[in-house]
């Protein structure tokens, strides 16, 4: 049980039904076509849907009582007994559920954000905390303004530590987030440049991932990255920690070695540490997750054991077996100019392999940026990279500059998801290490789904 229908009309205070008995709530769910077992339903409304219209369904499905809009007619078929909670906005109550189960609970809370690596970084914390504590976590990029509370009210009562991921796209998102998760401990992995279409710059972007002070506890700690400059304005405020390479940083990271299936550094604390994961830029993502795992009380032991069973979220880096034994990466859920870059950078640092092919697709929400940010991946791509494929409309910006600066690389661009594979097909070897990346919205999972069939 997570709470009670009484519970609820301590937050949500207009209603009708038995809501002031103590009717067990085991869930709560935003979808009517979800099997739920004492589930209250909230239904959400969106340009393309109302979920009100759908609350027979959420009834058919398990679901004991309700919010509602006020301002909509309460369905005849509801029996009189059936408690219905009454709010001004479904959304808002879902969050202020949220933050009231987050106070009566009080687990530490970590918020987790940044332009790139956030994902990573919150499975890389969990499996770090989690190994001492009893622990909740986003699960997958459950991460905005609805997934967040629902994240919340999904946690088990002994729950000692809530992970949280906290995404955005606009300014006062974050700030609304971690106000609702009120974190002990804040972490900022980076400042890229998604979403910069909507916030304008880079110093924007800071700002807007800045936010995550506003409901961070007092005495609360940040966790950040010392090497980005648009972030020193905070070096020197209490209760923050710099990661890094520099030697500037409060934890400085040394001596990475990027082998075929995991990474090594060592950090100023004199530790080596692996991760099975590739890569510097996963190594600082790692470093933010020992720092916390220490201010936790957890043993230099337990992190080295936790960070070498992470479970990872999907497509983010997986390394797979293809057709014909070619190694796949599949980093297609999301991308950004600095993210590619990385990936990028990973590749070239592989070795065993004839030939390393990248298949590259176009990086959403850059606005007036998108062609100089597509050039700047072009301008990483290099040997030994051998091949480079693109597809999209702005990816191409990607293939011209390099075509024109590496003559030994076979580079093209298509328009035509099938002729992009049947023209990879000559790579389909052991020999071939192929990577793909493009934002979500491009499906490159589709290409990986096509090589990796058995």
């Amino acid at each position: 049980m997570l709470f009670t229908t009484k519970w609820i009309t301590a937050i949500l205070r207009e209603y009708i039904g038995a809501a002031t008995d103590t009717i067990p709530i085991d869930e709560v769910t935003t979808d009517s076509r979800k099997q739920t077992k004492k589930g209250l339903f909230v239904p959400l409304v969106g340009e393309n849907f109302d979920g009100h219209d759908y609350v027979k369904q959420a009834f058919d499905n398990g679901a004991v009582a309700t919010v509602w809009d006020k301002s909509k007619p309460l369905p005849e078929f509801l029996p009189t007994d059936f408690p219905v909670f009454f709010v001004d906005n479904t959304l808002t109550a879902l969050q202020e559920l949220a933050a009231g189960y987050r106070n009566e609970i009080n687990p530490v809370v970590i918020g987790i954000t940044g332009s790139n690596g956030k994902t990573t970084t919150k499975d890389l914390v969990a499996s770090v905390v989690k190994s001492q504590y009893r622990t909740h976590y986003t699960d997958g990029n459950f991460n905005n303004h609805i997934g967040l509370p629902l994240t919340i009210l999904a946690m088990d009562r002994q729950t000692e530590v809530l992970v949280l991921e906290m995404g955005m796209n606009h300014f006062g998102e974050i700030e609304q987030l971690s106000t609702i998760a009120r974190p002990d401990f804040a972490i900022i992995t980076n400042i890229g440049e998604s979403h910069i279409e909507y916030l304008g710059s880079r110093e924007g972007i800071a700002k807007a991932k800045l936010e995550i002070v506003t409901g961070l506890k007092q005495g609360g700690t940040l966790i950040i990255d010392g090497d980005e400059k648009l972030l020193e304005q905070v070096h020197n405020r209490d209760h923050v920690i710099t990661c890094g390479f520099a030697n500037h940083n409060d934890v400085v990271l040394e001596k990475v070695s990027i082998q075929h299936n995991q990474t090594v550094f060592n950090l100023s604390d004199g530790i080596e540490y692996t991760i099975t994961l590739l890569g510097k830029h996963h190594a600082k993502n790692a470093s933010y997750a020992i720092t916390l795992g220490k201010r936790l009380g957890i043993s230099p032991d337990n992190i080295k054991q936790a960070l070498l069973s992470i479970e990872l979220t999907a497509m983010r880096f997986e390394m797979l077996k293809g057709k014909h034994n070619v190694s796949v990466i599949n980093d297609a859920y999301n991308a950004s100019p600095t993210s590619m870059k990385a990936a990028i950078e990973v590749v070239k640092q592989m070795t065993g392999f004839n030939d390393k092919v990248l298949v590259l697709g176009d990086i959403f929400e850059l606005g007036e940026h998108a062609t100089v940010l597509h050039q700047s991946v072009g301008e990483v791509i290099h040997a030994p990279i051998t091949a480079l494929f693109t597809f999209g409309k702005d990816s191409a910006e990607i293939s011209k500059l390099v075509q024109k600066d590496n003559e030994l690389i076979d580079c093209r661009h298509f328009a035509s998801r099938e002729e992009l594979l049947n023209e990879l097909q000559p790579y389909l070897n052991e020999d071939t290490l192929l990577l793909f990346k493009a934002s979500r919205g491009m499906q490159f999972e589709l290409f990986v789904k096509e090589i990796v069939q058995p």
